[in-house]
């Protein structure tokens, strides 16, 4: 919701300025900048893009518009889950919580944690690692160095769509100009006309300059910078994962190895330790 308004705010601020200062609307609606300019952008993204990343990159400015964050309440039921699942381990030794892991859509456990569940790739990676623990035959020293290569080649993957956002914004001011030219050019074909054919032509050629570069840093710079903080809240999520599940195998109490996850917060949304102390208490209430 926030990126639409930001998109609208830039909308209204420049035909707004551009209105209080005595021009017409109409004068930057040319149709035929509009399919130049977005035509061949759209061409260099089909060009250089294969489709597995064009999926990426279209799910990614998705989950832009949709924005859902990783906010205190998500990370206080993301603790609440992982202490909930390490007190079954402890109490009914790990075979307990195989059941969970190997099948997590249909875990008691990770249902009445909706909001975790739903990010698939987390709950992925929290299992996977989890079976590691279970089988007990990898030092918790490679167990972290697994995970933290997980955890960066996800993070690759995910920058993929972001460095093409991020080409398409650079390219798009020198798209601009190719579509001023070939207004111009259109323009000199018709230099012996009147006036007011030959200003409205040039108008028109400069309204592709104009669009290339509000496209470019108006719009799909933006988006890839809100991709790449999305990118990296999701990051700290995976690594908020792994500090909890390497404390657990190195044999530390459900609650100490929460600790450990809590302080791999991002402090902006890191509950305090006396309100993951009561999420974690109310889980043995249920």
């Amino acid at each position: 919701m926030l990126a639409i308004v930001g998109v609208l705010v830039v909308i209204v601020s420049v035909l707004g300025g551009f209105s209080l200062a005595g021009g017409h609307i109409a004068a930057l609606f040319h149709i035929s900048e509009f399919i130049v300019i977005g035509g061949t952008a759209l061409g260099t993204i089909l060009i250089s893009t294969p489709r597995s990343i064009l999926k990426e990159l279209f799910a990614k400015l998705t989950g832009v518009i949709k924005q859902t964050p990783f906010s205190k309440e998500l990370y206080l039921e993301a603790l609440k889950m992982i202490f909930e699942l390490f007190q079954i381990a402890r109490r009914d030794g790990l075979v307990a919580i195989e059941s969970h892991i190997e099948r997590p859509d249909q875990s008691e456990v990770f249902k009445k944690y909706s909001a975790v569940a739903s990010r698939h790739h987390a709950i992925t990676f929290l299992c996977d690692s989890l079976r590691l623990v279970l089988v007990g035959s990898v030092p918790p020293h490679d167990l972290e160095a697994l995970m933290d290569a997980d955890i960066e080649v996800h993070h690759e993957q995910e920058a993929r769509p972001v460095n093409v956002l991020q080409k398409v914004g650079d390219a798009l001011p020198g798209i601009g100009i190719v579509a001023a030219v070939l207004g111009i050019v259109v323009t000199m074909g018709a230099i012996a006309g009147p006036v007011e054919h030959i200003g409205e032509k040039v108008g028109a050629a400069l309204t592709g300059t104009f669009l290339g570069v509000l496209l470019a840093y108006g719009f799909a710079t933006p988006l890839s910078s809100s991709m790449e903080h999305q990118n990296a809240e999701e990051a700290r999520f995976h690594h908020f994962i792994k500090a909890s599940v390497v404390a657990f195998a190195k044999g530390f109490a459900p609650i100490v190895a929460t600790e450990f996850a809590r302080r791999a917060i991002f402090a902006d949304v890191r509950p305090s330790f006396e309100e993951m102390e009561a999420a974690c208490k109310s889980t043995r209430k249920k």
